[in-house]
């Protein structure tokens, strides 16, 4: 605490904005939107709430942003395996891969995905932010494939992923070869 007529140290924190949207995420995954609170993650960013008000205008503008985060990195891992295929099979390859061991396999993945699906339900700001995410995704996808058939894929992903993280019974990787290789039209 700053003496009598001393003024108050402000502690360097340059990295206390990132921080917070870092940590909103973080709660979300634990939480859901409903259990989420700029309390709540101002304790757990372990920053006064006023920081909060201060880089945000209101938790709505805090959560757009955790979440644009979200589906940014998301997109990139997309995107990187998607350029690394330098062939169709390649390519196949790839989704087999996002799907089986990238894509929604992190439990605080998939929760942060279905929160941002409920979101975009019922808001248009997060359903642009989720359509960007699906173009982005196809556009990926579209180095490899012709459009309609990356739309497909980008169904088969998302709809295989939350199988495969929601279902009580494993399944082999065999079987997403095996439907990519259908949508895909593979001999």
């Amino acid at each position: 605490m700053a003496a009598a007529g001393q003024p108050r140290r402000r502690r360097h924190d340059p990295d206390r904005r990132d921080r917070i949207v870092e940590t909103c995420l973080e709660v979300i995954g634990a939480e859901g939107v409903a259990g989420t609170s700029t309390r709540r993650i101002a304790a757990a960013a372990d920053v006064p709430l006023g920081s909060i008000t201060y880089h945000f205008a209101d938790v709505d503008a805090l959560l757009h942003e955790a979440f644009e985060r979200f589906a940014t990195r998301v997109s990139d891992r997309f995107e990187a395996a998607m350029a690394g295929a330098a062939t169709l099979d390649e390519a196949r390859a790839a989704v087999v891969h996002l799907i089986g061991s990238d894509v929604l396999t992190d439990p605080r993945e998939l929760v942060l995905t279905h929160e941002l699906y409920t979101l975009a339900a019922r808001d248009p700001r997060y359903r642009r932010l989720t359509h960007a995410w699906m173009a982005r995704s196809r556009a990926a996808l579209e180095r490899h494939f012709d459009p309609p058939t990356a739309r497909l894929l980008d169904a088969l992903i998302e709809g295989l992923s939350i199988h495969r993280a929601l279902d009580t019974e494993p399944h082999g990787i065999a079987e997403v070869e095996r439907a990519v290789a259908l949508v895909t039209r593979a001999p």
